[in-house]
């Protein structure tokens, strides 16, 4: 305890240099009402209403209704190793799935939906449409709910729309499936924002490529329900909707990279720049002399001759004496430690005065002083300007005019990996009709959102308990600097009690700042040590040297570690960049 005190007020300290970054938080658009207050509201005071079956058909319609399991499957397949990733890693879906109501306010009683289960996971489900949907020359409409029941630090929350294939088996169902599209929300440190990613075949080489939204918009992180639709249009106009707002739109061929369509013309990689091509516009001006009075040895400052010395000066006092106050310890032995000296504080009579010890004038800028000479820049009259290769016609080139004329889907699947639990689908809408998809928001989010919204405004904690319950990952320094190295102390001594690399990986900030101070605590003690005024005893210059070995190993250590970690993050950022690849 007595370690933890010290090391929350020293990291308190050091931390006030940084700047943190205030995540945004969404307005509530639901008050309380005005009779209520955090005494007297509870959940149980909210009507909700019973879930009820929707009646809407489409091409595949998802509410989680008791039959469920007859038409979805975990998958039972080995997650296939990316090209970063080592021979012998294999990662299976471990991830257990269930039907069940939210644990985390619920807006509609009995309404149920797919939830992921474990933690720090890979979790792989999907469903196969009751016959393949073409939207050839169709409007595709994507719509579902996302509930993140316990936020979302790092993590997926997205769906994939499988390629019909014959050969397609939910249990065989993994990273390496192909899929047509992949559509929602995903986080992870800085990385938050709404995945659209579209597989388009290459009609000359027949071989697929990803296309991905440019600028895709930021997820919603929050435990109240979200809902994302994704509308694609005949003529490649598309529109991506939260919660029924537009947050983005554009068209499959300007807004996505790779783009759809070659250039039809490239440079030609057999053309080479002449030997004799000058393309440096401006040069040393060839005739320029350097001044004779240009002296390029003068320094850049002089002593102020001009300078007089403070009449309160005092030569005779030094600018630091022996501590006053110290005292030998008991356990100093002066045979086995040799002569006990003192520690060494500021002096106080040169705190009254302008100084102490030997006056030496000061140095003033030296007015004669012009630096090294160099000769002025001309415009260069052999310049030919900038040399670029001669295009030529693409041999690749194609032109598809109609990218949003998609493959053939046959399935549906969720296949992600989550350090949250909890995360909750429903709602799943697959067609045509946008009117359809509205009518179901209607008749689900727009009746549970609102009452997510109220109940969460009636349970919201005061103050005080809202900064003692709220989690480390979500404080802010400048709201409670205290609070904020306290917490973030309290997760990196709990993780690093299993995993210190683990727990450097996740409160860098806190390791950053252990070292630090235990850098500086060395650097303080080397200097104590080197400014005593009387010559140090061999064994203090032991003490010295075995000091800074001590400081050599503590830097190579955190130094090994910290590297360790990161190539912890690369790896997960590999792992989630290929899966979001296949």
């Amino acid at each position: 305890m007595r370690l933890k005190s010290f090391l929350t007020s020293a990291l308190y300290s050091s931390a006030l240099a940084g700047i943190v970054r205030a995540d945004e938080i969404d307005d509530l658009d639901v008050e309380p009402s005005p009779s209520s207050s955090s005494s007297s509201s509870s959940p149980s005071s909210i009507h909700k209403p019973t879930f009820t079956p929707s009646v809407i058909k489409a091409p595949f319609f998802e509410q989680f209704t008791d039959d469920w399991t007859s038409r979805w499957a975990p998958s039972t397949a080995k997650k296939q190793n990316d090209k970063s990733s080592s021979a012998d890693e294999d990662w299976a879906y471990i991830g257990k799935w269930a039907v069940e109501e939210p644990i985390v306010l619920k807006g509609i009683e009995g309404d149920k939906g797919l939830v992921v289960k474990n933690p720090a996971a890979h979790h792989a489900i999907s469903a196969k449409f009751p016959k393949k949907i073409d939207n050839k020359g169709k409007t595709l409409v994507v719509q579902y709910e996302v509930k993140l029941q316990n936020g979302l630090e790092c993590g997926g929350a997205y769906m994939k729309l499988l390629k019909d294939n014959k050969a397609l088996h939910a249990e065989e169902f993994s990273n390496a499936s192909p899929y047509v599209i992949m559509f929602g929300p995903d986080k992870c440190g800085a990385t938050n924002k709404v995945h659209f990613i579209f597989k388009h075949k290459n009609p000359k080489t027949g071989e697929y490529e990803e296309k991905h939204l440019k600028a895709p918009p930021l997820a919603r992180i929050t435990k109240t329900t979200s809902l994302y639709t994704l509308i694609v249009k005949p003529d490649n106009y598309f529109e991506i909707k939260i919660d029924g707002d537009m947050v983005k739109n554009g068209t499959l061929l300007e807004d996505f990279a790779p783009s759809v369509n070659p250039e039809k013309e490239i440079d030609d990689p057999k053309d080479k720049k002449p030997a004799d091509w000058v393309d440096q516009s401006r040069i040393p001006d060839p005739d320029a002399t350097k001044p004779e009075d240009w002296d390029e040895d003068a320094p850049y400052e002089i002593i102020d001759e001009e300078a007089v010395k403070p009449a309160d000066w005092l030569d005779s006092e030094p600018n630091v004496i022996p501590d006053p106050e110290a005292e030998k310890p008991e356990e100093w032995e002066d045979d086995e430690d040799g002569d006990w000296v003192p520690p060494t504080v500021p002096n106080p009579k040169c705190e009254e005065v302008s100084g102490c010890g030997k006056w030496e004038p000061p140095k003033k800028k030296n007015p004669q002083y012009k630096g090294k000479w160099t000769a002025a820049y001309i415009d260069n009259p052999a310049y030919k300007g900038v040399w670029a290769p001669r295009k030529i016609k693409n041999p690749e080139y194609f032109e598809d005019k109609y990218p949003a004329n998609f493959e053939p889907m046959g399935a549906i699947g969720f296949e992600i990996w989550t350090m949250q639990s909890d995360i909750l689908f429903d709602n799943i809408y697959i067609g045509h009709s946008i009117q359809d998809a509205e009518k179901l928001k209607s008749e689900t989010f727009d009746i549970k959102h609102p009452i997510e919204k109220a109940e969460d405004m009636a349970t919201k904690p005061t103050e005080p308990e809202l900064e003692r319950k709220k989690s480390p990952l979500d404080l802010v320094f400048k709201e409670d600097p205290l609070l904020y190295i306290k917490e973030k102390l309290d997760l990196f001594l709990t993780i690093a009690k299993r995993d210190p690399l683990q727990a450097i990986q996740f409160v860098p900030e806190i390791a950053g700042g252990i070292a630090a101070l235990l850098a500086t605590a060395i650097a303080l003690f080397i200097g104590i040590i080197s400014l005593s005024s009387s010559p140090a005893s061999p064994q203090v210059k032991k003490a010295v040297e075995k000091t800074k070995e001590v400081a050599k190993d503590t830097k190579e250590a955190v130094t090994e570690a910290t590297a360790s970690a990161t190539e912890i993050v690369k790896s997960q950022v590999n792992k989630r960049s290929a899966k979001a690849s296949e």
